[in-house]
């Protein structure tokens, strides 16, 4: 069971997700909230009282995605939750290996990304999609994957 700490954290968490992600939508015209949303639970079900990692599921697309900067993620929730953060958001011209490097060096970006990419791979999410972005989205995860697992072999 979290303690009142973690909970707290994975709520202050939630909140800035939901405050930041107001009004965005995916592509399949949901509120976007619901993937970090997804995204934690599936944190939760596979690393249950990793409350960093929880919080880091519910951030992990804040940065790339809305106004929120990574130095307000540092204030608010410290470096191992901004690390993780961090580790998680794509810069700009960022060759897709370069970022999958970057997320597997951190072990709670990786545990994140991992249950990013089983969201975004979803039958039911998918299958709202149309067939073309649906094929590419495939290839891209399945390349992602292959390259996590390569990495998360390496000594570190």
């Amino acid at each position: 069971m979290p303690s009142p700490d973690a909970d707290a954290l994975i709520s202050r968490a939630e909140a800035l997700a939901t405050r930041a992600h107001a009004g965005q939508v995916d592509k399949a015209g949901t509120a976007y909230i619901e993937h970090p949303r997804a995204v934690a639970r599936i944190v939760q079900r596979d690393h249950p009282g990793q409350a960093a990692a929880i919080a880091i599921a519910w951030l992990h697309d804040v940065v790339e995605d809305t106004d929120v900067e990574l130095d307000t993620i540092r204030a608010d929730f410290g470096d191992e939750i901004a690390n993780g953060v961090d580790a998680m958001t794509r810069r700009d011209d960022e060759e897709p290996d370069d970022y999958y490097a970057r997320v597997a060096a951190n072990r709670l970006a990786l545990a994140v990304k991992r249950a990013d990419i089983e969201n975004n791979t979803d039958p039911a999410r998918t299958a709202l999609l149309e067939s073309a972005t649906r094929a590419r989205l495939a290839a891209k995860y399945e390349h992602a994957i292959a390259v996590l697992s390569q990495r998360d072999k390496l000594p570190r």
